[in-house]
């Protein structure tokens, strides 16, 4: 059975009249009670509409897409950025399939993409250490730096520093993957991840680093 309708048979048996073992009856809880337990994939079920996961792909079949234009993929980009604010949407990006045709955008020839690719890959990963370690082995990390360097548009490397700034606190493994890509002039030192002080200093260094005009 599909995942969420098993959710909705769970939630119909708790939520719907029962008889107890001594003949009295447990009436439901009350329509108010009763939808806090309700999630949006459930609602979407139930309504017959499209789960966030299917969003999330049809989203990434847009930003990918020969056929859309650069307007409708940042409009497909931006609901992305919203959907994957949830730690649920943002840790499903792996089954989904969607990690690695995401930071591939992060070489696309338009800053705008290139720029929201960053936001979104900040998103997924901020506070989340199952996203940060899927970062750090798609060798992520370097292609962030190298925006946050040499990127010619400011809005993009602005965001990158964003992505790697999520990506690296309290996560070590991709602190040392970091400090391995900086160039040079940075620490070279193992850094502590969870040393917020030092962390600060790093991005404020990335966010103040000199670009060379094209």
């Amino acid at each position: 059975m599909d995942p969420t309708m098993n959710k909705l048979l769970k939630w119909s048996v708790q939520n719907s009249q029962q008889q107890n073992a001594d003949g009295t009856v447990t009436a439901p809880p009350s329509a108010a009670e009763a939808s806090r337990n309700l999630t949006p994939d459930m609602i979407n079920a139930l309504m017959g509409g499209p789960s966030d996961a299917d969003l999330m792909k049809a989203a990434m079949e847009v930003l990918h897409s020969d056929e859309s234009d650069l307007e409708n993929k940042l409009i497909a980009f931006d609901n992305f950025e919203q959907l994957i604010e949830g730690i649920d949407n943002a840790n499903n990006l792996e089954p989904l399939g969607l990690w690695t045709p995401l930071v591939r955008l992060l070489k696309h020839e338009e800053a705008e993409m290139r720029r929201m690719a960053a936001w979104c890959i900040g998103t997924a990963v901020q506070n989340n250490e199952k996203a940060q370690d899927k970062l750090v082995v798609l060798n992520a990390i370097p292609d962030l730096v190298c925006m946050a360097t040499a990127d010619p548009n400011p809005a993009a490397r602005k965001k990158s520093v964003y992505a790697l700034s999520s990506a690296v606190r309290n996560y070590q493994p991709a602190m040392n993957e970091l400090v391995k890509s900086l160039p040079e002039g940075y620490p070279t030192e193992k850094t502590d991840a969870g040393d917020m002080e030092a962390v600060d200093l790093i991005m404020d260094k990335l966010r103040a680093h000199p670009v060379e005009s094209s």
